[in-house]
């Protein structure tokens, strides 16, 4: 069984971006983020509303970190400490030496291959610090976007399930994609 830990809290760093611990001063971005309609699409959660919702998302953030649970990290572009998405491991499954990656950046900053550098630092650190085996990410196959930075990043798909999620009256499929440690390219 792998043993999981986060401390010290490791930034990391790609060509364009800071990979940092989020921070309480993020609140106007995660509500940004997560209180969009459009970013928030593709992902079954409430809708943040206010300050005070945004917060209690940081603090989870932060708690899963001190637990040793998730890790998430705000992106940022070199220079700007501006959080501009959040990239994170998460249901992280010690025993199977697996977790899950998840990704969120805000629209305006949508297609310019922030995420997919993101992702290639942070499966770094899965593989490499954490020694994982295999990572998986789940996305609405709608999701086309997601989908095509994973298969950039050498993820596969393994799965197409059908209505599995029920959310806001409506059932969701999900697709599972996944890279295995071997076919990871730095």
């Amino acid at each position: 069984m792998l043993e999981i830990n986060f401390h010290p809290f490791q930034n990391l760093e790609s060509e364009r971006l800071l990979l940092r611990r989020v921070a309480t001063t993020d609140v106007n971005e995660i509500m940004e983020l997560r209180g969009n309609p459009e970013t928030m699409k593709f992902i079954p959660r409430p809708l943040v509303t206010n300050k005070e919702q945004a917060l209690e998302h940081i603090n989870m953030i932060e708690a899963k970190i001190i637990e040793n649970e998730g890790i998430n990290w705000a992106i940022t572009i070199k220079g700007n400490p501006k959080l501009v998405g959040v990239i994170g491991h998460y249901r992280i499954q010690p025993e199977n030496h697996r977790c899950e990656i998840g990704y969120m950046i805000l629209t305006q900053y949508n297609g310019k291959g922030y995420v997919t550098e993101a992702i290639k630092v942070v499966l770094e650190y899965g593989f490499e610090v954490l020694n994982m085996h295999s990572i998986e990410a789940v996305i609405d196959p709608e999701n086309i976007a997601s989908e095509r930075v994973l298969q950039k990043n050498n993820f596969v798909k393994e799965a197409h399930i059908l209505e599995n999620e029920l959310w806001d009256g409506k059932f969701w499929d999900t697709v599972i994609y996944s890279i295995l440690k071997r076919n990871f390219k730095k």
